[in-house]
Order: structure tokens, then sequence, then C-alpha cells
């Protein structure tokens, strides 16, 4: 065998271990955003209330309604456990979490830490171009809640969520991540419960306003006060109610 021939061979070879390593990075690459995909469709069934509180999540079901395989399911699920959606216990399997009294008590004194902390740093950092684009949300808002579902005041995504915009204006990447990473699915799950509070969307939205004024008028102060307590009325708020609903 002539040099060339070798050449040749080898190659081929090289050809052969390196085409497994591309074609398997394309389907870990595939998995990835199946996993992602089906996290979000899952979060946004418990949030909604489609999967009720304390309910199971079977996999085998989950593989066959969503039409997936069991490793992206597997995946999703686990990120569900990260951001505290669901709760894996020995011989009950994996179900979604019971939101309670207690732990919303918790959770919204948290954010109202960190929300208050945000809208100082918004009202310092904000752009006038900012503050146009939440006065156009709001009052996008305002439009939503004079129809016949006007108790219901629920930003159903980030792009129209003015707490999430909020966070973002900060310019604080760590404080963002706080706000709309990890726990971001579950304080939205607990704002759905809190739509139902008679009488409070309208409040709300009132409340917005006013923070979105001072913000404008770069007064950080006020707009920290507005807020913590904005966060503070929800949670007085979601406990009133589920004490009178006896949960």
């Amino acid at each position: 065998m002539n040099w060339r021939s070798a050449t040749s061979v080898l190659e081929a070879k090289l050809g052969e271990l390196v085409e497994p390593t591309q074609r398997d990075a394309g389907i870990d690459s595939e998995s990835t955003s199946l996993a992602d995909s089906l996290f979000e469709r899952l979060s946004e069934a418990i949030v909604t209330g489609k999967f009720a509180p304390g309910s199971k999540l079977s996999e085998p079901r989950l593989a066959s309604r969503y039409g997936v395989s069991r490793g992206p399911l597997r995946e999703a699920i686990r990120r569900l456990e990260e951001r505290k959606l669901v709760t894996r216990l020995p011989r009950q399997g994996v179900r979604v979490i019971v939101p309670s009294s207690a732990m919303a008590g918790e959770l919204f004194r948290i954010r109202e830490v960190l929300e208050g902390l945000a809208a100082r740093e918004a009202a310092r950092n904000a752009t006038p171009e900012e503050v146009a684009e939440l006065r156009n949300m709001l009052a996008a808002h305002a439009e939503a809640l004079a129809g016949p579902d006007a108790m219901i005041y629920w930003q159903a995504t980030a792009n129209s969520d003015f707490h999430f915009k909020i966070a973002r204006m900060s310019r604080s990447q760590h404080l963002f991540e706080l706000l709309c990473g990890e726990y971001y699915t579950l304080f939205r799950l607990f704002r759905m419960r809190h739509r139902i509070v008679p009488g409070r969307a309208k409040r709300a939205l009132i409340e917005h306003v006013r923070i979105v004024d001072a913000i404008e008028d770069a007064d950080a102060d006020l707009a920290e006060l507005l807020m913590r307590r904005h966060i503070a009325s929800a949670r007085v708020g979601i406990e009133s109610n589920e004490i009178r609903h006896g949960l």
C-alpha cells in the first residue's frame, strides 16, 4: 500500500469516528429542545390549573399525551422539581405542589424585598422609551379589565408581565435572575390564585400606574415603597382569601 492509499484509509477511519459524534450532537440538541418545550408546556399546565394541585404526573401518560419519549420528559420533570412546581415522594411519585397560605406568605415576603429593590433600580436606570412601553402595556391591561373577564388581571407571558419588565429595567442581572429565573413560575402560580380575589384586579392596575409614575419621576425611594406596598397587599389578599375558603 502506497502513502496515498494509506492516507485515504486513515481519512475514512477518521470520518467514521467523527460522523457519529456529529450525529449524536444533533440528537442531543434535538432532545434538549424538546425538553425545553415540554418544560414550558408542563409549567403552563400547572400554573393555569390544568394539572390540579396534588395531582400525580405519570410518565407513561404524559409521554402518550404529548407524543414524546421518556428521556426529554424526565428532563422536563427534573426542571419542574428545580422550580419547586412538583415534588417527588417515595411510593407516591411526582405530584404537583399544593400551594398553602404559609408558602404564599414566605414567597411574597421575599418578593416584597426583591421587587422593591428592582423598582428602586428601575427608577434610576429606566429610559423614556421603557417608561412609554410600560404605559402602553398598562393601557392594554386597562382595556382587558374593561372586558367581560374584568376580575382577571394576570399577565400570562413575560412580554406582558409588568413585574418581569420592571426587573429587566433594573439593569441588575443577579436581581433579574432571582426574580425571573428559578422562582418566576412559582410566583406566577400564586399570582394566578390571587386573581380570584374580588376587586383586587382593578386595584393592582392602579398600583402599577403609581409605580410607573414614580419610575418616570426617577423617585427611587417612592418607587421602592410603592412596589413593596403593592406586593404586601397582594400577600394579604391571598392569605385572607385562603383563610375564608379554609385553605
